[in-house]
């Protein structure tokens, strides 16, 4: 206690001290990183005569809408949402209705919801209407007609927990009509330009994806990949008779690919691999309008663009040459394809947002969603490359801390979820944050990540705490040996599967971490893998091959040992665990199951949960609290600095949801 003490003093004069360093920057008010923004995810009205964007509205992430040549001070608030933050939408073909969705206090059972921007006034908020209103129902957004703009294709999940039957939904009435009865085990739909079902994915007992053509009177298997390969339809090529697909079963290919399918002979032509070898094949962009290619996209350490339209190429190298050293992304276009948004961003930039007239090359700035950040503080984001404890190369980003220098640095591991995801180069808020409080940040695509080919995917089969563990683990060996990061001040932090890499960093290594954080983290892969949600039932067999199979006793025998609930008594670092009282993925009994074994063998855990929230914090209220208590949980354990200043509102909710551990009870078995 006194020496946690004495580190919590050591922080906060080194917080002092540093800002008096014309090296060091200042520090950045957390508000400026995890607040709401100002404005964000703008969208363009098909006809362009409207931009709508998020903001807040009563403290609460709301739709506005403006239009698209006024000012911001113009704008009017179309949706009034009072506790949960809208997080997306997209307006109808016709721009008559703007839709999002939004669940239960992050319970992840989505319904759709429309509103009418046109009823906005003044004083007068439309009303948002939920189109399909279902308690306990999971609503899935298939297609948004391109031919009848007051339709859309949605699955729902009210018959069969488990499989998504297929709905027509009218936007203007929440009128529903059964298209399709899903008995078979479709796991997706795809329709083509006209409206018309032509495709769907199916999920096998054993795992098998299977590809089917679903026109009228002839249903039948196009193509059959296993759990270990990735195969995928994209859209349909303009005459709606091919489309294209990716791939990585055919023999002989690591990376995806990009072909076209014949639909109706299932014929394959092979279109485009990376051309460097690089990565797997990242992303079609076509023009909706034309339906012909834009350009390809993939994206190993850095993203690499590959044009097919010169004219879009000639607009695109425009662009570039006027933000060089930026990100430049052109997307969300106009029906006519005369105005496009374009956001330019870096490491240390957010984003700034423009809207582009293609036709007369005029660049219209319209917001950063950030823009109070301090961006000449943060710290530059830079790939590197490592062997693991096989000799398996691992590319991470690496973020030392602007104004610290690149010796004995404190470090904060920071594993991306999934774990089948992968991270990018780009501005990342809990990068810049850990930085600006004098932690280097250290993000590993360990293997078992996306995006670099399938051997390395499946190079993390059941390695989960294993090999998986040590390429981050070799990580930190790696920035130690190099004298970039002081041994004993390392920190691990991570959401999801990487909540559950903290905690098995903890256990399984306890010499490499002074701290760890779980948000949202497993503890126990065997009640992890029994209480996956209905509707996963389609990737609980290929669960069972990447994570281990609970069903036999070797498995269960092996997902034990991987485990760090069952390894809880060689944690010896400190231990925060965050948890969303309604995550439907990461049961509440995950973190309840790690805090109650380390406070029976005696040992301090800090837990918050929120009952409000899910998988992850979306209330403005909740994340601040955490982020709060996360940044002094740090800086007492590995020395960095922190904002003691915390307003009463988050001081409140931080009381209210900070568990007190002694009242945790398990639930029987």
């Amino acid at each position: 206690m006194r020496y946690n003490f004495l580190l919590t003093f050591l922080a906060v004069v080194i917080g002092f001290s540093s800002c008096s360093n014309s090296k060091t920057p200042p520090i950045i008010d957390r508000e400026l990183i995890f607040g709401t923004p100002e404005i964000s995810s703008g969208r363009l009205s098909p006809d362009g005569e409207f931009l709508a964007f998020l903001r807040p509205y009563n403290g609460i992430q709301n739709i506005w809408i403006k239009p698209r040549d006024a000012s911001f001070d113009m704008a009017l608030p179309v949706t009034s949402e009072t506790t949960r933050p809208i997080r997306g939408y997209f307006w109808s073909g016709d721009g008559k209705y703007i839709l999002y969705v939004q669940d239960n206090a992050g319970d992840e059972n989505y319904n759709v919801y429309a509103v009418n921007p046109s009823e906005a006034k003044e004083d007068v908020l439309p009303e948002a209407r939920n189109l399909t209103n279902l308690s306990h129902v999971r609503v899935q957004i298939h297609h948004i007609s391109r031919i009848d703009h007051d339709l859309m294709f949605v699955g729902l999940n009210d018959r069969d927990k488990v499989w998504h039957d297929l709905y027509s939904l009218k936007i203007s009435t929440g009128e529903l009509a059964l298209l399709k009865k899903n008995t078979n085990r479709y796991i997706s739909w795809v329709f083509d330009h006209n409206d018309n079902l032509r495709l769907a994915q199916r999920s096998s007992v054993d795992g098998t994806r299977e590809l089917w053509r679903m026109d009228d009177g002839m249903q039948k298997v196009l193509y059959t990949s296993t759990m270990f390969e990735t195969a995928y339809p994209l859209q349909f090529t303009k005459d709606n008779c091919n489309f294209y697909f990716v791939s990585n079963a055919e023999d002989g290919t690591d990376f995806t690919q990009l072909y076209s399918m014949n639909i109706e002979t299932g014929e394959l032509k092979f279109i485009e691999s990376d051309p460097e070898q690089k990565a797997d094949f990242g992303k079609l962009v076509l023009s909706q309008k034309t339906f012909e290619p834009l350009y390809t996209y993939y994206a190993d350490a850095f993203n690499r663009r590959y044009f097919k339209d010169v004219n879009f190429e000639n607009h695109y190298n425009a662009l570039a040459n006027k933000f060089k050293g930026k990100e430049v992304n052109i997307y969300n276009a106009t029906t006519d394809e005369r105005y496009w948004l374009v956001s330019v961003w870096s490491d240390t930039n957010p984003s700034n947002i423009y809207i582009y007239d293609m036709e007369t090359g005029e660049l219209s700035f319209q917001y950063n969603p950030r823009s109070t950040l301090p961006t000449e503080f943060l710290s530059k984001m830079r790939s590197i490359t490592y062997p693991s404890s096989d000799g398996l190369e691992i590319q991470a980003y690496l973020t030392l801390p602007n104004g610290y220098g690149d010796t004995d640095l404190p470090l904060v591991v920071l594993p991306h979820g999934g774990p089948w995801a992968r991270d990018w180069w780009g501005y990342d808020k809990y990068v810049q944050f850990l930085a600006n409080r004098g932690y280097a940040v250290l993000q590993p695509n360990f293997r078992g990540s996306k995006g670099f080919g399938k051997k390395f995917l499946n190079a993390g089969n059941g390695e989960w705490g294993n090999l998986m563990q040590d390429d981050i683990t070799w990580g930190v060996k790696h920035l130690i040996d190099k004298g970039i990061v002081d041994k004993d001040r390392v920190g691990i932090f991570g959401i999801s599967y990487g909540g559950y890499a903290a905690l098995a960093g903890l256990a399984f290594t306890p010499e490499v971490y002074a701290c760890g954080i779980s948000f949202v983290g497993p503890s126990n892969l065997i009640t992890l893998l029994n209480s996956i949600p209905p509707y996963w039932e389609a990737i609980r067999i290929s669960f069972y091959h990447r994570i281990g199979n609970p069903t036999t006793p070797e498995g269960l025998a092996k997902i034990q040992q991987q485990s760090p609930l069952f390894s809880a008594d060689k944690i010896a670092a400190p231990l925060l665990v965050v948890q969303g009282q309604n995550d439907p993925r990461v049961k509440k009994a995950e973190s309840d199951q790690i805090v109650v074994a380390l406070r029976n063998r005696g040992f301090d855990v800090e837990y918050i949960n929120a009952p409000d929230e899910g998988h992850g914090f979306v209330r403005p209220v909740n994340r601040m609290a955490f982020v709060a208590t996360m940044e002094k949980f740090l800086a007492t354990h590995l020395g960095g600095r922190y904002q003691s200043e915390i307003p009463e509102p988050i001081k409140n909710r931080l009381k209210e949801i900070t568990v007190d551990v002694s009242t945790v009870t398990l639930e029987e078995k």
